[in-house]
């Protein structure tokens, strides 16, 4: 059973089941659904309207959040630090395989790590 908790009942912009509908938008109130979990681990890579994310997502949320399936099928969860898909060492970068993060290619001069083994291929990174 996963708890699901709000604040507002109008701010609620992602799938929800809510057996309280005659809430006022303003109470606080807890409702038991299958949609959305406090635990549970974010499975990466995952579909989600027909595309693959490596990382948690803010797509359609104001925080980040992730897919406990491979393909997205309703149950997620919002992600904490942990959550967030960790760099893959070693990983390819034109013609380089690098064991850890590098500033190689970026404007800015920030370390940076491929979310895949190939990022020639995928080109999926985060910052370190």
């Amino acid at each position: 059973m996963f708890l699901h908790a709000h604040s507002k009942v109008r701010s609620i912009s992602f799938p929800t089941i809510s057996p309280f509908p005659s809430l006022s938008p303003y109470q606080l109130f807890i409702s038991f659904s299958p949609l959305f979990s406090l635990d549970g681990e974010c499975v990466f890579p995952f579909w989600y309207k027909n595309k693959i994310f490596y990382d948690c997502i803010k797509f359609g949320m104001r925080h980040d959040w992730c897919s406990l399936n491979k393909t997205f099928q309703g149950y997620w969860k919002y992600c904490t630090a942990a959550d967030f898909a960790p760099c893959v060492f070693p990983f390819w970068y034109r013609r380089v395989i690098y064991w850890e993060c590098t500033d190689d290619g970026d404007d800015l001069g920030k370390k940076w790590c491929s979310l895949t083994k190939n990022y020639n291929k995928d080109q999926v990174w985060k910052y370190c």
